[in-house]
């Protein structure tokens, strides 16, 4: 089988990134909601945050196999106008979202080669798509940052399905937008329990990377299942690392 069409996570299988929300990080953004007139202590705007964010998918999660994602600015407006502040509230959503994305940031990068690699990839005649349990409200702006956001050829992000991996909707999203043939798509994601499980629920063809920021409790990859060596008609290999300049080369075997 030749594939046409590569499907990338983004944090942990083309970008290392890490984040920590912490006390520090509600008390810069309370601080940010105060200068507007909406006044929350750190613990108080956290807690608002988390019972709304709970409120929220409890209601769009009524439906089949349903992981929903609530746009991330949505709930910081309604965190505004639960204080009475109704006039620029949702630019001041997004601004808060962003402010908040910034601080509890401590590095984000891409893996060394990354770029190069979906560059060479592009060059052999693949197609480039991104599904991202993510939020556009900042990372479509760390994308450009970081280079990324030219060398793809769509981007699909949760937040504006409003359901994110493993949910099948969310794959069903970038299918049948881009007009794609499944069984031409291959998946590369670092995260056994949403990248491969909701590829391979639609039939779709994966590599695990068992990276850095794959979840602590998933298994390395198996060597019986090594990309290096596993044969073409595998459907079902993983790698163990993040070494995108060795990466490039067995993908571009598996487009032909």
């Amino acid at each position: 089988m030749t594939y046409t069409d590569l499907i990338f996570d983004l944090y942990g299988t083309l970008v290392d990134i890490h984040t920590q929300e912490d006390h520090r990080v509600w008390e810069k953004t309370a601080l940010f909601f105060g200068y507007y007139g909406a006044g929350y202590a750190p613990g108080e705007l956290e807690a608002a945050f988390r019972q709304l964010l709970k409120e929220r998918e409890a209601t769009m999660g009524q439906s089949y196999e349903c992981f929903p994602d609530v746009p991330f600015e949505e709930l910081m407006e309604a965190l505004f106008r639960a204080k009475g502040i109704e006039r620029g509230a949702p630019a001041l959503g997004v601004q808060a979202a962003q402010l908040f994305r910034i601080c509890s940031t401590d590095y984000i990068r891409v893996y060394p080669g990354a770029v190069e690699a979906l560059a060479a990839l592009r060059r052999k005649g693949a197609r480039l798509w991104l599904l991202s349990n993510a939020q556009r409200v900042f990372t479509a702006f760390e994308l450009e940052h970081l280079g990324l956001a030219q060398q793809l050829d769509g981007i699909c992000l949760s937040s504006d399905c409003r359901c994110r991996k493993p949910d099948r909707r969310f794959y069903q999203a970038l299918v049948e937008e881009r007009g794609l043939d499944i069984h031409k798509c291959l998946m590369i994601g670092n995260d056994r329990d949403t990248d491969i499980a909701g590829a391979r629920a639609m039939g779709i063809a994966t590599v695990y990377m068992h990276t850095g920021l794959t979840p602590p409790d998933q298994a390395p990859a198996d060597p019986a299942l090594d990309l290096r060596r596993a044969g073409k008609d595998c459907r079902r290999w993983e790698y163990e690392g993040e070494d995108w300049r060795e990466l490039a080369g067995l993908l571009e075997e598996l487009i032909g």
